[in-house]
């Protein structure tokens, strides 16, 4: 299995350029391969197959900057065409934007290209680079790539992807004894079968002042100034602190649950549908639930549980938890769920039962 370990990195000034120049050139060579394969397929019906190697002779200053990097950006090309095939709906390559794409690049270790030792990173061209190893790596595991990359608020990043071998599962899922039922909640995060409610920290929201007033004073700069550029990270970095503090949040909560229980049911929701509909799509985005099920996901593979996705269609919210029987009709406004059997209890409780429910049944089968 494959896993990756993001540290941040302090390059110097001629580093800084280097890493520029290289996320530069990576751009431009995926531009150029998207142009000329869009071109020759116009005329011959054909996928051309080019490599970044065809290219330096025309502008030399390819050179400068690491092959594998280049080479990377082929394979990228190659998958986000792939992808199209299988996916249309994911739309056809665009070209890359010098203002909108993101800056990065991947390089991959080759005959000790790349070492990790004394704080420092050596990378290719680069030479060592100070790195902040906030967690050790555990033994065993094999350096594959790095990948490097800067934020809109100027701070560096490498991303070091390693191979290992995971023991867990080679042994098989652990038995489900202790499974949890969770059910999406609009107006807070999600509601647990045990009757807990997990409330929304709303980190957003409580940054929307502060990010409006930079805003504000960005929009008053002159643009391409140098006091819009400070003015510009400023806004960065309110961006980026929420998103830490949204993760920094999900990561302990999935990690909690994924620790406590063998299974856990959810369901099997399009987050980026809801966020379009009735005017939710910031509270819907703020709570980052798809993100939460994504780390709960990995988690429980790795300490040999599972996520078990009920289907969206499931009536977890109109069927009652105690007799099974279903209401046709269920309006939003009624918070409480009512039933002839006698069962009352908040509506999200009782769907986050059903769903525990359900994905006990789908566990047996």
């Amino acid at each position: 299995m494959n896993r990756a370990y993001r540290f941040r990195i302090y390059p110097t000034p001629e580093q800084e350029i280097f890493f520029h120049k290289t996320f530069g050139c990576c751009r431009f060579v995926y531009n150029r391969m998207l142009a000329d394969k869009v071109e020759e397929y116009e005329k011959t019906k054909k996928m051309k197959k080019t490599t970044p190697a065809t290219y330096k002779n025309s502008y030399p200053w390819l050179k400068e900057v690491d092959s594998l990097a280049l080479a990377n950006v082929q394979f990228h090309l190659e998958a986000a065409f792939r992808k199209f095939f299988r996916e249309p709906k994911v739309g056809f390559p665009r070209f890359k934007s010098k203002h909108r794409s993101r800056k990065s690049y991947t390089t991959n270790v080759v005959n000790g290209n790349i070492r990790l030792s004394g704080g420092k990173l050596r990378l290719p061209k680069a030479g060592e680079v100070r790195i902040r190893l906030h967690r050790e790596i555990p033994e065993g595991q094999k350096l594959k790539s790095v990948t490097v990359s800067m934020d809109p608020s100027g701070k560096y990043y490498a991303s070091l992807l390693c191979e290992y071998e995971n023991c867990e599962n080679q042994a098989g899922m652990r038995k489900a004894e202790k499974v949890l039922g969770i059910d999406y909640a609009m107006d807070g995060m999600a509601v647990f079968s045990t009757g807990e409610k997990c409330r929304n920290p709303g980190y957003y929201q409580q940054a929307l002042a502060r990010l409006a007033r930079e805003q504000r004073r960005l929009s008053k700069c002159q643009k391409g100034s140098r006091n819009y550029l400070k003015q510009k990270r400023r806004v960065a970095l309110c961006h980026e602190k929420v998103k830490n503090q949204r993760k920094d949040f999900l990561h302990k909560l999935s990690r909690s649950l994924a620790e406590k229980y063998d299974a856990v049911a959810v369901e099997d929701l399009d987050m980026k549908a809801m966020s379009k509909s009735l005017n939710f799509g910031k509270n819907v985005m703020d709570n980052g639930y798809g993100m939460f099920l994504a780390m709960l996901s990995y988690k429980l593979e790795d300490r040999r549980g599972r996520l078990v996705r009920i289907d969206k269609f499931f009536p977890s919210s109109k069927k009652c938890s105690r007799c099974g029987k279903v209401k046709k009709v269920l309006p939003l406004s009624e918070r409480t769920y009512r039933c002839e059997c006698g069962n009352q209890m908040d509506r999200d409780v009782n769907a986050a039962i059903n769903i525990r429910e359900e994905g006990k049944r789908l566990l047996c089968a």
